[in-house]
C-alpha cells in the first residue's frame, strides 16, 4: 500500500506544483502565458486520453505492469523537463509525465482491491482518499519553497528520486490480477483511436467556447470542434455497445448504482474545482489577505478531509454510500453556501471553520462513493472501473475550470464578484451531487 501512496501522491504533487510555477517557466522560456497554460493541458489531455485505454490494458495484462511502466515513463519525462530548454521539447516531457501518471491512476484503484481484504477495503480507499487531499494542498506549499531556493527545473528534478523508490517499492512488492486474462480478449486499438480523439475534440472544443483576452473569440471554430467531438463519440459508443470487453465500459456503466456513483462523482468534483479556483481570489482580491494568511486558511479545506476521512472508511459497509455521499455533499453545499455569502471582513477562524466544514462534506463521500465505483464492477473489469472514476474526477474538474473561466470571461468588467457567484454556483452542484446520491438507496437497498 505504501507503493501505492508514494506513487498517487508524486502525481497529485506534480500536477499542483508546476501550477505555481508557471509564471518563472514563461518568463525564463520567453514564451506568452497562452502558450504557458499548454504546459498543464499537454499533462491533463494525456491522462484524460489515456486513462481508459490503460485501465483495460491493465484488466488484460496486469495492473502491476501498468503501473511500473507508468511510474519508469513518469521517472524519465521528468529527467526530460529538467533538460528542456525550449516550449516544444517542455511540452512533449509534460505530456510523456502525463501518460506516466495515467498509468498510476488508471490502476491505482484496481490495486487497492487486490491489496486489501474485502472487509477493510473502504479502510484502504479512504487512506488513499486522504493522501489525495493532503498531497493536493501541499503542492503549492512545497513548490514555493523549492522555487525560494532554486530555479523551476528542480521542481522536476525532485520527482526523480522519488519515482525510482516507488519503482523499486512496486516491483518488490505489487500483486498481480487474481482474475485470469479473458480467452480472445484483446486491446481494441481502433477503439483507442476513437477514444483519444473524441477526448480532444470536446476538450478543445469546449475550451475554445470560453472568451479569452489572449485570443480571438471564434465560437464557429468551437462548436465544430465540438460536433466532430460528439459525432466521434456516437461512433465510439455504437462500437463499445457490440464489444464483449468495452473499452469504454457501457457494461459497466448499465449498472444502475454505478452510474448513479459517477454521475455524483462528476458533480462533487465540479463543485470542488470551482471554489479551489474560486477561494485564492476570494481570500487575495476580495478579502485582501496575505499569501501566508491564505495559504493557512485554506489549509482547513484538507484538515478536514483527512480528518474525516478515518470516519468514511469505518462506515463503508455499515451505512449505504448513497446515505453517507447525500450527507456528505449536503454538508459541502452548507459549506459552500456561507463561503458565498461571507461578512464583509471575516476572521480567519470564521473562514477556516467553513472551509473545514467543506472539506469534512467531501471526505464524508469521497471514500464511500470510491468505494461502490470500484466494488460494483466485477472482479476481472476493476481497471475498467478504476479508469471510470479517473474520468469521472476529469470530467468534473474540467467543467468546474470551464465554468469559472466562462464566468471570468463573461464579467471581466466584475471580476471581483466572481468568487462569489462560483461558490453559489458550485454550492448547486453539490446538491445536485447529493440529490443524486440519495437516489442510489433504493438500488443500494435491492442489492
Amino acid at each position: 500500500m505504501l507503493t501505492v501512496i508514494l506513487g498517487i501522491g508524486l502525481c497529485v504533487l506534480d500536477s499542483t506544483m508546476v501550477t505555481l510555477a508557471l509564471p518563472g517557466i514563461v518568463r525564463d522560456l520567453r514564451i506568452g502565458e497562452a502558450d504557458g497554460v499548454w504546459l498543464v493541458n499537454a499533462y491533463q489531455l494525456s491522462i484524460l486520453v489515456l486513462l481508459l485505454p490503460l485501465s483495460m490494458v491493465g484488466d488484460l495484462f496486469g495492473y502491476r505492469r501498468v503501473y511500473l511502466t507508468g511510474v519508469a515513463l513518469f521517472a524519465l519525462a521528468s529527467a526530460g523537463s529538467v533538460v528542456a530548454s525550449g516550449l516544444a521539447q517542455l511540452t512533449v516531457a509534460r505530456a510523456l509525465q502525463g501518460a506516466g501518471a495515467a498509468g498510476l491512476f488508471a490502476v491505482n484503484a484496481a490495486l487497492v482491491r487486490l491489496i486489501y481484504p474485502a472487509q477493510l477495503l473502504g479502510r484502504g480507499i479512504a487512506i488513499n482518499s486522504a493522501v489525495v487531499a493532503v498531497t493536493s494542498v501541499a503542492g503549492p506549499a512545497l513548490a514555493a519553497l523549492i522555487l525560494s531556493l532554486g530555479t523551476w527545473p528542480w521542481l522536476f528534478a525532485l520527482n526523480i528520486p522519488f519515482a525510482l523508490l516507488v519503482l523499486l517499492l512496486g516491483w518488490r512488492s505489487l500483486p498481480p490480477n487474481r482474475s485470469p486474462r479473458p480467452a480472445g480478449a484483446r486491446v481494441p486499438w481502433l477503439d483507442a483511436v476513437l477514444n483519444a480523439a473524441m477526448f480532444l475534440l470536446l476538450f478543445l472544443g469546449v475550451q475554445r467556447l470560453v472568451p479569452q483576452a489572449h485570443r480571438p473569440y471564434a465560437p464557429g471554430l468551437a462548436l465544430g470542434l465540438v460536433a466532430l467531438g460528439v459525432l466521434v463519440g456516437i461512433v465510439y459508443v455504437r462500437r463499445q455497445r457490440r464489444q464483449a470487453v468495452p473499452l469504454l465500459p457501457v457494461d459497466l456503466l448499465a449498472i444502475p448504482v454505478f452510474r448513479l456513483s459517477m454521475l455524483t462523482s462528476v458533480a462533487a468534483f465540479s463543485a470542488q474545482t470551482l471554489a479551489s479556483v474560486a477561494l485564492p481570489f476570494l481570500l487575495l482580491e476580495g478579502l485582501q489577505r496575505s499569501p501566508g494568511e491564505a495559504g493557512w486558511v485554506l489549509a482547513a479545506w484538507p484538515l478536514g478531509t483527512v480528518l474525516t476521512a478515518p470516519l468514511a472508511g469505518r462506515l463503508i459497509g455499515r451505512h449505504p454510500s448513497g446515505l453517507l455521499g447525500g450527507i456528505g455533499l449536503g454538508l459541502l453545499a452548507c459549506g459552500l453556501l456561507v463561503l458565498a455569502l461571507l461578512p464583509a471582513h471575516p476572521s480567519a477562524p470564521a473562514l477556516a471553520w467553513r472551509l473545514a466544514l467543506c472539506g469534512a462534506g467531501f471526505g464524508l463521500f469521497q471514500s464511500p462513493n470510491n468505494h461502490t465505483i470500484v466494488t460494483s464492477a466485477p472482479a476481472h473489469r476493476t481497471g475498467g472501473a478504476a479508469g471510470m472514476l479517473g474520468t469521472a474526477r476529469l470530467t468534473g474538474q474540467s467543467l468546474g475550470a470551464l465554468v469559472i473561466g466562462a464566468l471570468y470571461g463573461l464579467w471581466a468588467g466584475q471580476a471581483a464578484q466572481v468568487p462569489s457567484l462560483a461558490l453559489l454556483i458550485a454550492a448547486a452542484l453539490a446538491v445536485a451531487g447529493s440529490a443524486v446520491s440519495f437516489l442510489r438507496l433504493r438500488e443500494q437497498v435491492r442489492g
